[in-house]
């Protein structure tokens, strides 16, 4: 462990009151991001469609401004039957705010809150649908804070009760910009971003801290980092995880997208022998980094693996065999449109070996790039902004929804993962859009400047 001295003590945990006694949240999202919006709206009303808008095969049902600066989202159901409770958790520069969407998902009823003005950044949030958790992360740029010395960990929230939102505990990880759940929960993966003075020099970002949250009350964080060395034999800052449906961990950053078991008995083609994997001690298993003439950062911003029960979301691999794609957004901002963040379609062939693993500057390793799709000059486009970049996606079946920031949010038909082709798009004058979300149907964006867009694709 290289924690700032003083704060990355494993399994300290503070009280609430104690931990958000700060001042404002510095104003960037990843290093690579823009200035959010802030403030609050007074009313948790839906508000119509500005004629500002510009949309094509998409209905706006309504907009939740209670929960202007949003950044992420999720969904927890609650009971059985005709008790059967739909809600959902939104995060943001706020804390953590709940809604209840039972009666009318178009119509959010606000629920609860727990206040911590100056959150920064929760982004990407995830939830233990059994136990009723809700994990939020603190980037050290929070309250006021900054990637060299700020402080950064986790928040464990007791949603059992979505009226009253509670924290069980916090605990000081030394990255804090995304975590993600792994092995059901048990463990959490945190990453990012930019690494603190404390940390070694040669790094070029923050790597992945695991945390046991067994005892959700007592959290306790493992002294040494992993998925070090990511890019072309540097460790550098991950950004975010996602587990997919084999329970595979892609950890996505600056040097590409890499993939770990983190259970049951695996082949290492890195150790060259079986061995058991572990949230702590995970198993490499495929990936590596983007061709730069598909994403010239090669800042990586997350990823999705169409795989298991969630293979025919996404399209038809002629690439492989099934689960040989891959989807990861790079994020990158640079003037005008033209060289911003794009979607990219990778296939995982020829990647099985732990080339993503030996992969150095001088014999550099990158996956196959099947496809790439960017905002820039696509209809529904303002082609005065410079907020441009890709963000955060889901996928249901051959529909990828995505967000770029000002540019709002975009459907793509992803049947043909060679050629990803726009078919619908919602972009407000004052968009903020930093993630979608599939939910009964309707699309639900977290907007940083708007608070949450309900959507439904018509086409």
């Amino acid at each position: 462990m290289v924690p700032r001295r003083g704060i990355a003590r494993s399994g300290l945990v503070l009280t609430l009151a104690a931990a958000t006694a700060f001042s404002a949240p510095a104003a960037f999202a990843c290093d690579s991001e823009h200035v959010p919006g802030g403030g609050h709206a007074a009313a948790a009303e839906p508000r119509s469609t500005p004629a500002t808008s510009e949309s094509k095969n998409v209905r706006h049902l309504g907009n939740v401004p209670d929960a202007q600066g949003a950044i992420s989202m999720q969904f927890l159901q609650y009971g059985r039957g005709h008790r059967k409770r739909d809600v959902m958790l939104v995060s943001g520069q706020f804390g953590l705010k709940s809604y209840d969407l039972t009666d009318d998902p178009a119509r959010p009823k606000a629920l609860g809150e727990l206040s911590m003005p100056g959150m920064w950044e929760t982004e990407d949030t995830v939830v233990d649908p059994k136990r009723k958790l809700v994990f939020l992360a603190r980037d050290p740029r929070a309250f006021g804070g900054n990637t060299d010395n700020g402080e950064s960990g986790i928040y464990v929230v007791d949603a059992s009760d979505p009226a009253n939102l509670s924290t069980l505990s916090y605990v000081r990880v030394p990255a804090g910009h995304t975590t993600t759940c792994v092995n059901d929960c048990r463990y959490l993966w945190t990453g990012g971003p930019a690494k603190a003075d404390s940390m070694p020099e040669e790094w070029g970002g923050r790597p992945i801290w695991v945390t046991d949250i067994r005892d959700p009350r007592n959290p306790r964080v493992f002294p040494e980092p992993i998925d070090l060395g990511r890019n072309d034999g540097r460790t550098d800052y991950v950004h975010d995880v996602q587990v997919d449906a084999r329970g595979v961990a892609w950890t996505s950053g600056r040097g590409g997208v890499r993939g770990y078991w983190t259970h049951g008995l695996r082949w290492d083609p890195v150790r060259h022998r079986l061995r058991w994997a572990s949230a702590v001690d995970p198993v490499p298993y495929a990936g590596g980094g983007i061709d730069e003439l598909a994403a010239e950062s090669t800042f990586m911003h997350n990823s999705f693996r169409p795989v298991g029960r969630r293979l025919s979301d996404g399209g038809t691999s002629r690439h492989g065999r099934p689960g040989d794609l891959i989807y990861v957004t790079e994020e990158a901002f640079e003037p005008g449109c033209a060289g911003d963040g794009v979607l990219v379609i990778a296939s995982l062939r020829g990647s099985r070996g732990g080339q993503g693993w030996r992969s150095t500057p001088e014999r550099p390793f990158r996956l196959d790039t099947v496809g790439t799709w960017s905002v820039a000059g696509q209809e529904g486009s303002d082609p005065d902004s410079g907020s441009c970049s890709a963000h955060y996606f889901d996928v249901r079946g051959d529909v990828l929804v995505q967000s770029f920031y000002a540019q709002g949010t975009r459907f793509l038909d992803v049947s043909d993962p060679t050629n990803p082709t726009q078919i619908a798009y919602h972009r407000e004058a004052d968009a903020a859009s930093w993630q979608p979300y599939w939910h009964r149907g309707l699309v639900y964006v977290a907007d940083n400047n708007r608070g949450i867009d309900i959507l439904q694709l018509t086409r």
